[in-house]
């Protein structure tokens, strides 16, 4: 399927499909923005931890649909996913890095190392490293778009969210850093922060909450297409804050 850019998606091309790698796939959101993506035609390289989680949550896979289970905290594990993905769809041309973590409840003064590691493995090195496998590839066609999932709590610290602000945090900075490094190879690295995202589990930890104020994954979703459109092609860099409809 080509998709124009008169339809503000991914830019045509005669010869294939573009191709896109979404992170943290099985989740709420990861499933909204796979979602938006098959909406224009592309390929997807579906990653998540379990095997079994990307099964249930795309359990009509196709051809154009690639699932992956792999532990992106740890080192190199993104490497043979993404030399799968090029090997079946020949390219990679849109990263989308979903995947991340949240908790609160500590100060900073009784944080335990686990709750450190958990956040920072999962919410930035997950980006560090699908930088590494992915980034050359882009490097070598001249095109790309790095899409990165931060927060509205990476603007400021606060009180028992220190980890959570810090890891969404090194995700602007890494965002920022990428952008400046790779603006001249045709490569355009952006962020979305979302404030709470309208999900089960927000809803059931925060039962009293107005959900009505809260970021919808499918609007979202929306704001991560068009920033992989080249629609966005002017835009580097940016933290994009998302805070809901209402």
């Amino acid at each position: 399927m080509i998709v124009t850019e008169e339809k503000g998606a991914l830019p045509p091309d005669l010869s294939r499909a573009r191709t896109v790698i979404v992170t943290g796939a099985a989740g709420t959101l990861g499933r909204a923005v796979a979602k938006a993506f098959g909406g224009v035609g592309a390929n997807l390289v579906l990653i998540d931890r379990e095997e079994s989680a990307l099964r249930s949550a795309f359990d009509n896979a196709g051809e154009n649909m690639l699932l992956c289970a792999a532990r992106l905290d740890e080192p190199a594990a993104a490497i043979p996913v993404v030399e799968q993905a090029v090997e079946r769809f020949g390219a990679i041309d849109v990263l989308c890095n979903v995947a991340g973590g949240f908790y609160a409840g500590d100060c900073v003064h009784e944080m335990r190392d686990e709750t450190w590691d958990l956040l920072t493995n999962t919410n930035a090195r997950t980006v560090l490293h699908m930088a590494q496998a992915v980034i050359p590839k882009m490097i070598a066609a001249r095109y790309g778009k790095v899409i990165n999932v931060a927060a509205m709590a990476a603007q400021a610290g606060m009180a028992h969210m220190g980890a959570y602000c810090a890891s969404k945090s090194a995700v602007l900075r890494l965002t920022e850093a990428m952008s400046a490094e790779l603006r001249g190879h045709g490569i355009n690295v952006n962020s979305v922060m979302p404030s709470i995202i309208d999900t089960a589990q927000n809803r059931k930890d925060m039962p009293d909450a107005d959900f009505a104020t809260w970021v919808r994954p499918v609007d979202l979703a929306c704001i991560i297409l068009f920033l992989a459109s080249d629609d966005a092609r002017a835009i580097h860099g940016a933290g994009i804050p998302v805070r809901g409809a209402s």
